[in-house]
């Protein structure tokens, strides 16, 4: 009988659950609703677990607290997607309830994974159920349902799995679409692969603990950033605030509140500036530029222990960087995360600083969005994720970037090159944000790929290999000729009111057939200026934009 769990077994849980779903990452994809060839949720909650896995393996200690807190920064820094930030956010709650245990019980593991579930549903602006969230619901009240000190651990863990597969099962229903597809939640199943990998271990599963240290080998594609490299220069004479200070509140003291720390924040502020302090009173992360750091860590160690503690002089810093280049610091920035030669020259053109690989292939993490933002010289920076899964990353990266970050919510390239051309280097960060966001919401979007399987959505039957075209919502039209559909697909976003459309075409559409459906699309809509451009994406063959 297993009544708690310590360090080292939770170590081997965390590693298991990681390659257990990298193993599995394949198979989720393939109940994503929309068959096309998208990496995505296995593909971004593997990559997640597989940053989480990396940061564990470094910890060299089996203690709870650092563990957790290992394991909770990991899946911070490689969140991808949708499902990969909500995964982060239950490992946030999971930790928060856990780092404070030597050992902890089922009766823990049901408390943490209840504040795991709250801090989930927070994370997300609208939560819906019949996804991961139910999921996790499901497996918290049951564990709450069972919540006694002395039960079997391992017994307890396959019954909270259970109510998950049971919750899994009922997503169909609760949302049609997924129902239509015949498909369950694909989110919802990957989270209950990472709980079968943590039942593996208590299990003495072999197939799955053999060489789970694999996990942490797990990589995903590093983003490549093309911008020229920048340099925080600064002239030293404008440097206000000499020192940056970095660190961890952590095992808060029992009389602190969380008025305590709103007061700590208003302090910080008084005495320097880019402060940034979150956390509950769990933990609590600090940013603060100053010229006494002295008086930070006083005011800080009268709300509990500092971890992680980080003082840099920014000062001789700066010293160090005049002799190698000075750049001023302007007054606004660009990121935009994309994928294909052709639409990345065209964000270059508009005067974009720095471009993300990514999108529909591979979502970027919070901490790639944070790392390119924080290469680019600029006071305040607008994010383009332009894929609506990369928009929740694009948030979380706030929290991670040294720079004050702007994310206009951009779904689709031709929303985010919409938005983007709304912009005025002159106009104040909040007039900006107001003219892309009306700019992005004028446009229609569309796609052109195939279906990487058999399936039917919206009473629309799909064979492997047919060529789709899709709107910002669903399938639209479908068939054996790319120009066809392409040419279908415009007709169905053209209205009464449009002016203008512009195809991007990728990697696997000639110049000359582009042009050909150019010419049909001038002819059969006289009254739109009909334009056509090389974007060089994989896997679609037209991006498609109306206004």
């Amino acid at each position: 009988m297993i009544k708690s769990i310590n360090g080292a077994t939770f170590r081997r849980m965390i590693l298991s659950g990681a390659k257990l779903l990298n193993a599995n990452k394949e198979y989720v994809d393939s109940l994503n609703v929309f068959p096309v060839p998208d990496g995505d949720t296995g593909t971004n909650m593997s990559l997640t677990m597989a940053s989480a896995a990396r940061e564990v393996s470094e910890c060299t200690s089996n203690s709870m607290s650092l563990l957790c807190s290992a394991f909770s920064k990991g899946a911070l820094k490689g969140a991808r997607g949708n499902s990969g930030v909500i995964t982060s956010q239950i490992i946030k709650g999971l930790t928060d309830v856990l780092s404070s245990k030597e050992e902890f019980t089922a009766k823990d593991f049901a408390n943490a994974l209840s504040k795991g579930t709250e801090v989930a549903y927070k994370a997300v602006t609208k939560p819906k159920e019949g996804t991961i969230l139910s999921v996790v619901r499901a497996m918290s009240e049951a564990a709450t349902s069972m919540n006694k000190r002395n039960i079997d651990f391992q017994s307890f863990l396959l019954k909270v799995i259970d109510a998950g597969e049971e919750m899994l099962k009922k997503t169909p229903d609760m949302l049609p679409v997924l129902k239509k597809a015949g498909v369950v939640d694909a989110g919802g199943r990957g989270l209950l692969i990472l709980m079968q990998g943590f039942a593996a271990v208590l299990s003495d599963n072999e197939d799955i603990v053999l060489s789970f240290d694999d996990a942490a080998n797990v990589k995903a594609e590093d983003a490549k950033y093309s911008e020229e490299a920048h340099f925080d220069y600064n002239d030293l004479a404008e440097i206000q605030y000499a020192y940056c200070t970095e660190f961890f509140i952590i095992n808060l003291y029992k009389k602190t509140t969380e008025a305590d720390i709103d007061r700590f924040r208003e302090t910080l502020m008084q005495i320097g500036d880019c402060v940034l302090v979150i956390g509950d009173l769990s933990m609590v992360k600090v940013h603060v530029h100053s010229n006494q750091p002295g008086e930070v860590l006083t005011n800080a160690l009268k709300l509990g222990e500092l971890d992680n503690l980080k003082i840099e002089n920014m000062l001789e810093q700066n010293r160090k960087l005049i002799g190698k280049k000075k750049v001023e610091l302007k007054p606004y920035g660009i990121v935009s995360v994309c994928a294909g030669e052709g639409i990345a020259s065209i964000f270059k053109d508009l005067m974009c600083d720095s471009i993300i690989e990514g999108g529909q292939t591979m979502n970027p993490s919070a901490d790639d969005i944070a790392k390119a933002c924080d290469k680019v010289n600029a006071k305040d920076i607008f994010v383009f994720p332009n894929n609506k899964n990369i928009i929740l990353a694009a948030e979380q990266a706030k929290a991670l970037s040294n720079r004050k970050l702007h994310i206009i919510p951009s779904r689709s390239v031709p929303q985010g090159l919409s938005a983007l051309l709304a912009f005025d280097p002159d106009a104040s960060v909040e007039a900006n944000e107001s003219a892309m966001t009306e700019a992005m919401e004028s446009v229609k979007s569309g796609a052109v790929t195939y279906a990487v399987r058999s399936t039917e959505i919206d009473n629309l039957k799909l064979n492997e290999g047919d060529i789709i075209g899709m709107d910002s919502h669903t399938i639209v039209s479908k068939g054996d000729s790319v120009s066809a559909v392409a040419k279908q697909l415009v007709e169905k976003l053209v209205d009464e009111d449009s002016s203008c459309i512009c195809l991007y075409f990728g990697n696997n559409v000639t110049e000359e057939e582009a042009n050909k459906i150019k010419q049909e699309l001038a002819e059969e809509f006289p009254e739109c200026d009909v334009d056509c451009h090389f974007g060089g994406q994989p896997l679609y063959y037209y991006l498609v934009s109306v206004e």
